[in-house]
């Protein structure tokens, strides 16, 4: 049994954790030691499982959406489709994370999700990929995805410091990441195979039951899951306000939602450059699986480069990465030289987007915790339908290739606006600033 002050401590409450540690202060673990936590464990092995099902799903939808059209555009749709709720509803849950139950707020949207892919599965089952209206389905489906998103996840990222001690929270956020990496790396390539093989149905059905054991794992955990009670503002526009307050927090927003739009052509233009290169739906998982083990090698040797570079010049650094892998994979007319470009795209984006979320959870207050980081899914996954709109209707009117050029020329420009100059307003803890 854990004693109140450690369940305090775990629930973030701002008396009860010291910002920097002290004599007291045990230790921070290592990251092998937060994986073997009965708490924060079983967390990180239901997101991974569940962070793979949805990259299964992602990669799998835009398949089936080019197969049904041919059109880059139509897959930009199905990320308009599941990424657009994030624009209209991430505030409103993130106030629900601050006022309610984050955990059940979690569960519910998973369920969603599940839905969603489930939905999807049993039209193919029944119908078949030829008995489908169009690619309209898949569309749908993704909207209903989306709408689990962003009920889950502000109450997701909100519950982070709940599951570890205050100065544990930088390896916590880094650890936390992994599931995020791997997925990239791993769910592609699985949902491509299984497309290729049995056909999409079986991959929306696996996409489906992970979510749903995610569910399952978070049921019994003992953690503190509803924010403390304040006599602050509870409305949803307090998020929104607070950047008044802390104006260092609006160019680390810019920055993620930078990276988001880095993001996308993995996604939006992989199933049209596989085409151009002559290749099919296992290019297409090659190419997105790529740029996951990029992100995966670089999570690696992140607490060394972290170090070395700092926090802050981390976030740049990575977005020129990122910048620059889009860059080569856009210009290669090679397929191992568009994979190689791929993958320094996918380092970059895990250090500048570890970063970014690092500097801007070490800076909330826990009350405002779940409507600022809803603000963190408005950026990183709000901007998603903006660029897949824009990056399908580019690559139908032009090429994949100079669409993926133009990302790269807005990523290059976003290294140069989250320049640590801007980040001054209110430092963070030296203890997480230095990992």
């Amino acid at each position: 049994m854990r004693s109140r002050d450690q369940v305090q401590e775990r629930a973030g409450g701002e008396q009860a954790l010291p910002a920097t540690p002290s004599a007291t202060t045990p230790p921070a673990r290592s990251s092998w030691q937060l994986l073997a936590d009965p708490t924060f464990g079983p967390f990180f092995l239901g997101k991974l499982l569940s962070t793979v099902g949805i990259w299964i799903y992602n990669i799998v939808a835009a398949i089936l959406a080019f197969e049904l059209s041919g059109s880059a555009f139509v897959v930009g749709l199905v990320s308009v489709a599941q990424f657009g709720p994030q624009l209209l509803f991430a505030p409103l849950s993130g106030a629900m994370a601050d006022r309610g139950d984050r955990r059940r707020q979690l569960i519910l949207g998973r369920v969603i999700a599940a839905s969603g892919a489930g939905g999807l599965s049993i039209a193919l089952w029944v119908l078949g990929v030829d008995g489908l209206p169009g690619a309209w389905p898949v569309v749908l489906a993704a909207f209903v995805v989306g709408v689990g998103f962003v009920i889950g996840g502000p109450a997701m990222n909100a519950l982070i410091p709940a599951l570890v001690p205050r100065h544990e929270l930088a390896t916590a956020i880094a650890v936390n990441s992994i599931p995020f990496t791997v997925a990239r790396a791993g769910g592609p390539a699985i949902g491509a195979l299984i497309a290729a093989t049995t056909g999409p149905a079986l991959a929306f059905a696996i996409a489906a039951a992970a979510n749903l054991v995610f569910a399952a794992v978070l049921i019994p955990l003992d953690i503190t899951t509803r924010a403390p009670r304040s006599g602050g503002d509870r409305r949803v526009r307090a998020g929104v306000a607070y950047l008044r307050v802390d104006r260092g927090i609006t160019p680390l927003l810019i920055g993620v939602a930078v990276v988001g739009i880095g993001a996308d052509p993995v996604i939006t233009l992989t199933p049209s450059l596989a085409a151009s290169l002559g290749g099919g739906s296992t290019l297409v998982g090659t190419f997105a699986s790529a740029f996951g083990i990029g992100a995966g090698a670089l999570f690696v040797v992140l607490t060394r480069v972290r170090n070395w570079l700092g926090l802050e010049r981390l976030a740049v650094v990575g977005l020129g990465m990122l910048a620059g892998g889009l860059a080569l994979a856009a210009a290669s007319p090679y397929v191992p030289l568009t994979v190689a470009g791929f993958v320094l795209g996918g380092a970059g984006m895990t250090a500048s987007i570890t970063s970014l979320s690092t500097q801007l959870q070490v800076r909330l207050p826990e009350e405002l915790r779940g409507r600022v980081m809803a603000l963190w899914s408005v950026s990183f996954l709000g901007s998603r339908p903006f660029a897949a709109a824009f990056n399908g209707s580019l690559s139908d009117a032009t090429t994949p290739g100079i669409a993926m050029a133009v990302v790269a020329v807005i990523v290059l420009a976003g290294a140069w606006w989250c320049r640590p100059t801007r980040m001054a307003a209110r430092p963070a803890p030296a203890d997480l600033d230095r990992g």
